[in-house]
């Protein structure tokens, strides 16, 4: 069972076990007195649970014990590594009509399906990704001495309100510079 991507240190898991079954406190108290997350701390219980723990722990529970039980032979728990996603690709097709992130990610899913980001991560690392792009263009010029227009691809219908006819109109987008 591989408890977390971030690896506790044993005094962690030590207070997750002293509160939760000694204290008997619950998930939320727990989480706001060790600063780790809910789901980690009930993965500690759940897991403490299942190999019939009991606090205090036995004297002979030390440190590197209490890592084996917990660690698998205390070895470094296995974040697990999504498949490589082409975020050039991605912001690419981000910029076709009517393609948005949840479509790409819903994308990412089924092409991954053993291995997937989340969908706040997927958004997290493309965000990541566009950090690391030094593309920048400058455009010196005063407030309101330009207007910038741009054609959003979509179109819209408009009802006309005395012959009732139906027609699909372009949208522009202006915005004055510096405003």
């Amino acid at each position: 069972m591989v408890m977390a991507t971030k690896r506790l240190t044993v005094r962690n898991i030590r207070e997750i076990l002293r509160l939760g079954l000694g204290a008997k406190l619950t998930l939320r108290q727990i989480h706001s007195s060790t600063k780790s997350s809910v789901g980690t701390v009930q993965k500690v219980l759940a897991k403490a649970k299942a190999l019939k723990l009991n606090w205090p722990l036995t004297p002979e529970m030390d440190d590197s014990e209490l890592e084996k039980l917990f660690y698998s032979n205390g070895a470094q728990v296995q974040t697990a590594k999504c498949p490589s996603t082409n975020w050039a690709e991605v912001h690419l097709e981000l910029k076709k009509k009517g393609v948005t992130k949840q479509l790409l990610w819903e994308e990412h899913v089924q092409q991954n399906k053993d291995c997937y980001y989340s969908y706040s991560r997927f958004c997290h690392h493309h965000s990541l990704w566009k950090q690391k792009q030094k593309r920048s263009m400058r455009q010196q010029h005063k407030a309101g001495e330009k207007l910038f227009v741009d054609y959003a691809g979509q179109t819209i219908p408009i009802v006309c309100s005395t012959t009732g006819e139906v027609k699909n109109v372009q949208i522009f987008v202006a915005v004055l510079g510096a405003s």
